[in-house]
């Protein structure tokens, strides 16, 4: 089981994705099929909020004073039952943008994708590791979507 606790820190995320919580639960519940969890509850938090509180973030975790479409924070925290992967936020008014060309819950999806997968040990530092990290994106992506 993948849990999110999601945090919708912005009211206008609540305009393109009625209900958060459950959209990433449905989300979830077909990434676990691919992922084939071997008996592990993981569990992770997701912020949903704006290009203010992202350059903020970014700039407290990173040093970089700038808005960014997505940030993870990778932690592990094992308890009995559960293991606790870490934290994603991401901004509503890069993927509103970007969505102008696309979708919202697409781009959406590409995010959050894209955090939890940092969360599970991938980057994009080296070309190499971008390949490896991209591939597994784009496959759950096209899976999500069907």
């Amino acid at each position: 089981m993948i849990k999110a606790n999601v945090v919708v820190e912005f009211p206008k995320w609540k305009k393109k994705v009625y209900n958060p919580e459950k959209y990433l639960r449905k989300k979830l519940d077909k990434l676990k099929k691919i992922l084939k969890l071997k008996n592990k509850n993981l569990e992770f938090s997701i912020l949903l909020t704006n290009n203010a509180k992202m350059k903020k973030l970014n700039n407290q975790f990173r040093k970089k004073n700038k808005i960014t479409d997505v940030l993870s924070f990778p932690l592990k925290y094992i308890t009995k039952n559960n293991i606790y992967i870490g934290d994603i936020a991401v901004s509503f008014e890069i993927i509103n943008k970007r969505s102008r060309i696309s979708n919202f819950n697409y781009e959406f999806d590409k995010m959050w994708i894209h955090g939890y997968l940092h969360l599970a040990g991938y980057d994009h530092k080296k070309n190499k590791d971008y390949k490896k990290m991209n591939k597994k994106e784009l496959l759950i992506l096209n899976y999500l979507n069907k």
